[in-house]
């Protein structure tokens, strides 16, 4: 879980940036890297477009960041704007993927491996998890965020991340007990 050591130091770090230190939002940098470019991934599920959103979200946070009133908020705003900028994302590459669907016929793709152990029955039940659950999960447990601050960084109600991470878990449960069952 994360210290509350862990948050107090964003918090400094986000009243540090405010007042104008360069050096501490070096640090915000690079304590909120790993964890926005992961978000990032999930959301787009691709490597590169990972990095082009984390770095347009840098860019709108550093213009933004003056603008928060309470520090302790930096994590659900952050990952926000890193939402945001990954819809955009997608939006284009669907834009462009269907101007390249109408030039040129799909192409075959390999079967993917069967899963022969936990973690890789786990890892094809999360593929097959919509992205939204996916997302969801991964805010929750990786991140350590609350479903309030889950919301934030949405835009959607807390009912909703409710109702995905419920859903999420039970059809990662049924996976496993079909798995027993066999």
């Amino acid at each position: 879980m994360v210290g509350r050591s862990d948050r107090v130091l964003d918090e400094l770090l986000v009243l540090r940036c405010q007042d104008g230190e360069a050096n501490a939002f070096e640090e915000l940098v690079g304590h909120w890297q790993r964890k926005l470019l992961r978000h990032a991934l999930h959301l787009t599920g691709d490597a590169d477009g990972a990095n082009d959103v984390v770095q347009e979200a840098w860019f709108a946070i550093v213009r933004g960041i003056g603008r928060i009133d309470d520090p302790a908020r930096f994590p659900a705003w952050a990952y926000r704007i890193v939402t945001h900028k990954a819809a955009d994302w997608v939006r284009k590459r669907q834009r462009r993927r269907a101007v390249e669907d109408a030039l040129e016929p799909p192409r075959p793709t390999a079967a993917p491996e069967g899963a022969n152990d936990d973690v890789d029955a786990l890892r094809a039940a999360l593929r097959n998890l919509p992205r939204d659950a996916r997302v969801v999960l991964s805010l929750h447990y990786l991140d350590e965020l609350g479903v309030r601050d889950i919301a934030r960084a949405l835009g959607i109600p807390v009912g909703t991340v409710k109702s995905r991470l419920f859903n999420a878990r039970n059809k990662l449960k049924q996976v496993f007990e079909r798995k027993e069952v066999s």
